[in-house]
This record gives C-alpha cells, sequence and structure tokens, in this order.
C-alpha cells in the first residue's frame, strides 16, 4: 500500500516519513503555489491515499499575504481532493482550530459554525470547504499546537528563551490540547487506511492532545520537565502583542475520532517527555 503525503519538510511530513508505505512529495515536484501542477502530480503517481501535510503556517505573516496563504492552504487541498475523487481514492487534510473564533470555554465540535479571527483561519476554512466540495472520500483533521523535534515549534522556544532567562512572561489565557506531530502523523496514517475500507467514515474530525491547559502552564511544564530554572509570569493575550489575534479558547472535542476511527487523544506530557529525551534536553 502506498500513501502519498504532499510536503516533506513539516514537523507531522518529517513524522509520517518515517512510517511504512509512505512516499513524500516536496515542493521541488509538487508546488503548492500551482494546485494543477499538485492535481497531475496525484494523478500520475496513482497512489491507494494522499495525505496533505504541507501548508502555509505563517499566522501573522498571513495578514499580509492572504491570497498566497489562501492558494496554499485553500486551492491547493481542493484541487488534490478533486484529483484524489477522480482516482476513487481518500484525501486527507490537516486542518486547524483557527477556523473558530475561540469563545467560550466549551470544546469545539466538528460540526460547531465556524468564524476565523484572520486570514490564516480564513484560508485553512477555504481548504477545509474546498476538500468537502469535491465530493470524495476524505477526511479534514483539525488540530492544534503542534509540536516536536522538527522545526520551529513552543517547545524549542521555550527551551531556548529558558535557558537564556531566569523568568518568562507568558500568555495564560489562551487554553488549547498541545499536540505532537508524531501523534498527529499516525492519526493521519491510520485515517487514510481506514477510509480506503470504509469511505462511509468521511467527514471532519478533531484531534489534540490532553489535558487542555494554557501556554503559560505548558512552559511551566516544559521548564520542569528540562530542569530549567526559569519563572513563568502569567499575562493575558491584551499584554502579548500579535498581528493577528489568537483564539481564546482552542479546547477540541475529540470524541468523533475515537468513536469512528479508534485513536484516543495523546497525553502531550508524555509527548513532550519523548520530544525533550530526543532533543537531549531530559536525561
Amino acid at each position: 500500500m502506498t500513501i502519498l503525503v504532499l510536503g516533506r519538510t513539516g514537523q507531522v511530513a518529517r513524522e509520517l516519513a518515517a512510517l511504512k508505505g509512505i512516499e513524500c512529495i516536496g515542493r521541488d515536484a509538487a508546488d503548492l503555489e500551482d494546485p494543477e501542477a499538485c492535481a497531475a502530480l496525484i494523478c500520475s503517481k496513482r497512489p491507494e491515499a494522499v495525505i496533505n501535510a504541507a501548508a502555509y503556517t505563517a499566522v501573522d505573516q498571513a495578514e499580509e499575504e492572504e491570497a498566497h496563504a489562501t492558494t496554499i492552504n485553500g486551492a491547493a487541498p481542493g484541487a488534490m481532493a478533486r484529483a484524489c475523487a477522480d482516482l476513487g481514492v481518500p484525501f486527507v487534510q490537516i486542518s486547524s482550530d483557527y477556523v473558530f473564533k475561540g469563545s467560550g470555554t466549551a470544546p469545539w465540535q466538528p460540526d460547531d459554525p465556524t468564524a476565523p479571527l484572520g486570514a490564516y483561519g480564513r484560508s485553512k476554512l477555504a481548504g477545509e470547504q474546498a476538500v468537502r466540495a469535491a465530493d470524495g472520500t476524505y477526511a479534514i483533521l483539525r488540530t492544534s499546537w503542534v509540536v516536536s523535534v522538527h522545526g520551529s515549534n513552543f517547545v524549542k522556544t521555550m527551551l531556548s528563551l529558558g535557558a537564556e532567562r531566569d523568568t518568562l512572561n507568558i500568555v495564560s489565557d489562551q487554553i488549547g490540547g498541545p499536540t505532537g506531530a508524531t501523534e498527529i502523523a499516525a492519526a493521519c496514517h491510520a485515517i487514510a487506511r481506514q477510509l480506503i475500507d470504509d469511505p462511509n467514515k468521511s467527514g471532519t474530525y478533531h484531534f489534540s492532545g490532553t489535558p487542555d491547559v494554557s501556554w503559560a502552564d505548558f512552559a511551566r511544564e516544559i521548564f520542569a520537565q528540562s530542569k530549567l530554572n526559569c519563572t513563568v509570569i502569567d499575562i493575558p493575550s491584551s499584554e502579548h502583542s500579535t498581528q493577528t489575534q489568537r483564539p481564546l479558547n482552542s479546547r477540541l472535542d475529540c470524541r468523533a475520532t475515537q468513536t469512528v476511527f479508534g485513536i484516543p487523544r495523546s497525553d502531550w506530557r508524555e509527548t513532550l517527555t519523548d520530544i525533550l529525551k530526543d532533543l537531549g534536553a531530559r536525561s
């Protein structure tokens, strides 16, 4: 069984590359700025399933490049999904908690109304809508707060800053589930395989780490496990200036993912332990 993955250098793509039966395609062969070229590649490869692990992820920069972000996050997944529908194979699209407005405290359900706060969220929502419109076998997997040993992410930023400073001001009113790229990759792989056998499982699902936590408390756990002597000071989002408003509530209800695919939420504290060991930040 060959599952084609669009993406090679991102956090999830790198983890997918380690799994059996995966072929990862990088930007040199399939540039998401050219959606139809991506679709043509899928048709030429004729895989048994496709996972899109490539995306435009610069949340703040997207405010200045919304058209560009929407081509990559919206038009490209749509073209891929249509190619998969033509071939009769499943398509798995990774999406984001940023499609929601981030209000309240209840975990977001997969069928809750969407209302993105910024350009990045709008671009991801455009991708979701295009995938559904392709009318093929698909899964949209929304996730949040992705971390791993690869690339730039919150864990690596905290390790760097925590080694340099005695105190850090960290936002405490944004709540969500940190999610390991390793676990997201495994989930996407399992979902793709199950969709091959049962297309009726098509739909929109959520997957994030547990328990839900603030960025400040996440940082405290990073410092505790890595034995860095850095004190975290809670601050509200209003005191942390960003170009794009972040959702305060990124909690995701993941029960359907476990019910339909048998994939439970992973404990991000265990994921963190593994990441720190791989980075040499924990013995």
